[in-house]
């Protein structure tokens, strides 16, 4: 076994299964071979779009685990905790038949504090206009675990925001958008043209720093 551990810069549960494997002329097609197929262990759309996005083939399933029961108000810790506490469960409920992939986001604001999931509109327009014309690092955790392979990673992604203007705030409030994402911050849409300054890949504040990965999912 390896255990690589790189520590940078500081949903609810379900048993539906989404494939994505294809055939091979498809997988030939789509240069997919290059990686191993994995088991995607998060029902994230973003983290599955990412996926993809890299020529990545995998099916997408959700072990069940409660991130309620973390007690720590360190963001670092916080995504580190429930990233390993998905990949512990998904290797109980699923096994190690594929290579299992598990992660977490968390938001940290520019006091510390941490910006969770958002549970209803309410709360979603606090923890958004504590971004607005804020500095902001989304921190993501990953962990990937084959039969002879463990790797774990952290990485974050800084931004600094204009302020949201409030009539664009409230259209993306209306239209549910936010509704599972951390902070309820979406770089690659809503918040997308407020951006003033990043230092990371998107893709991290995506919830899934699949540059990272790659090396150590070559077929």
């Amino acid at each position: 076994m390896v255990l690589y551990l790189n520590r940078c810069r500081v949903g609810s549960p379900t048993t539906k299964q989404t494939s994505h494997l294809v055939d091979k002329s498809t997988l030939h097609r789509r240069k997919f071979l290059k990686y191993k197929a994995i088991c995607l262990c998060s029902s994230s759309e973003s983290r599955a779009g990412l996926l993809n996005k890299f020529g990545i083939n995998f099916i997408q399933k959700s072990p069940k685990y409660d991130e309620e029961q973390i007690t720590t108000d360190i963001a670092k810790d916080f995504v580190y905790t429930a990233s390993k506490g998905k990949l512990e469960a998904a290797i109980r409920e699923f096994g190690l038949d594929l290579p299992l992939l598990c992660a977490d986001t968390v938001i940290a604001a520019a006091d510390g504090s941490i910006l969770r999931k958002p549970k209803n509109l309410e709360d979603a327009k606090r923890i958004l206009k504590i971004q607005s014309g804020s500095s902001i690092s989304i921190i993501s955790s990953l962990h990937y675990k084959s039969k002879n392979l463990a790797f774990s990673n952290i990485s974050a992604t800084h931004y600094h925001f204009a302020d949201f203007e409030e009539e664009d705030l409230q259209d993306y409030l209306d239209s549910g958008l936010w509704e599972g994402k951390a902070g309820g911050c979406m770089v690659e849409g809503f918040c997308k043209k407020y951006i003033l300054t990043v230092d990371g890949y998107e893709s991290t504040a995506m919830g899934l720093q699949v540059e990272v990965l790659l090396p150590w999912i070559k077929s």
